[in-house]
């Protein structure tokens, strides 16, 4: 296998990693200061850990309507268009819920979970994503809704890196932050070869995707807690407000951007049983690792031979 050129660090209580082909090394620092620059640009945009985030400081302007940056714009316009493809499945407004669930250290003392019967109560038949306004970047927030854009924004973050370092540099590169993999610009000899595994000891699999493509990952056994007794995830069912039901360890898929995978694979967490349908109509070659270890393949995934996904 060609050694690559790689550098890594610490973002988002995940990891951040840039690769290059080994002909670019000499571009590595640069490379990573594009990520850098973009996470940071995200991250000030729409972070809901951030006081002084555009999306948490503006909330008050935001319950009657306000201008916007392009960029928080865009980031929410995706995560809304990611609702709609899912009809639903993966919601951006759901950040309350998941301050209740303990997921913010900061808010350990949050209210107790309601029933799922006092949600449906409250979303009153209409779900919280089709009450949020944006023309442009004019933005209408409901006081009610808090918004949580954490999976599409950081998709997006790796589309966007990736793209920056070959419209900077005009060489190829592979941006990976946590499960999100996105690429650009030139493909080095052999593609780029990716491996994909969840956890220490889960089944590993490695995919070859041409550039321009990516690949994204949404697990259940990553960003747990407990509460009260009850072990939490981060992938949230809609219907109910609670953590998905994990029959799944984790999913992946290989898309033409990162945002459209991380969308699927999210998704695919929600639906449980249902999600090896709707990713076998998809026609995007995907891998679901059951609860019990057992895989499955879709959509012409490939085997340990690394045969061409995208």
């Amino acid at each position: 296998m060609t050694v690559r050129a790689a550098t890594e660090w610490d973002l988002w209580t995940t990891t951040a990693r840039v690769v290059l082909d080994h002909r670019d090394r000499r571009h590595l620092a640069e490379a990573e200061s594009c990520v850098r620059r973009v996470t940071a640009a995200v991250d000030a945009a729409c972070s809901r850990f951030r006081s002084d985030s555009e999306l948490v400081a503006r909330a008050g302007d935001l319950v009657r309507g306000a201008e916007v940056s392009p960029l928080l714009a865009a980031l929410v316009h995706q995560a809304l268009d990611a609702a709609r493809a899912t009809d639903g499945d993966v919601d951006p407004t759901l950040g309350a819920r998941m301050v209740s669930l303990g997921y913010d250290a900061a808010f350990a003392d949050a209210p107790p979970v309601p029933t799922p019967e006092a949600i449906a109560r409250a979303l009153d038949g209409r779900p919280a994503w089709q009450r949020v306004l944006l023309s442009g970047t004019f933005l209408r927030v409901p006081q009610d809704v808090t918004l949580d854009l954490g999976a599409t924004a950081k998709a997006a973050a790796a589309d966007m890196a990736a793209a920056s370092i070959t419209a900077r540099l005009g060489i190829g590169a592979l941006v990976s932050l946590g499960g999100d993999v996105a690429t650009a610009g030139p493909e080095p000899s052999g593609g780029w070869q990716v491996r994909v595994q969840d956890l220490d000891g889960d089944p590993a699999d490695h995919v070859r995707i041409a550039s321009g493509w990516s690949v994204a990952t949404s697990s259940t056994q990553k960003r747990r807690w407990e509460q009260d007794g009850h072990a939490r995830h981060h992938i949230l069912d809609p219907r109910w407000g609670l953590p998905a039901e994990p029959v799944w360890r984790s999913v992946t898929v290989v898309a033409p951007s990162c945002i459209t995978a991380n969308t699927m694979t999210t998704a695919a967490i929600v639906r449980g049983h249902a999600a090896a349908e709707m990713l076998r109509r998809s026609g995007r070659a995907a891998r679901l690792v059951a609860a019990d270890g057992s895989v499955v393949r879709l959509g012409g995934w490939p085997g340990e031979d690394a045969r061409r996904a995208a």
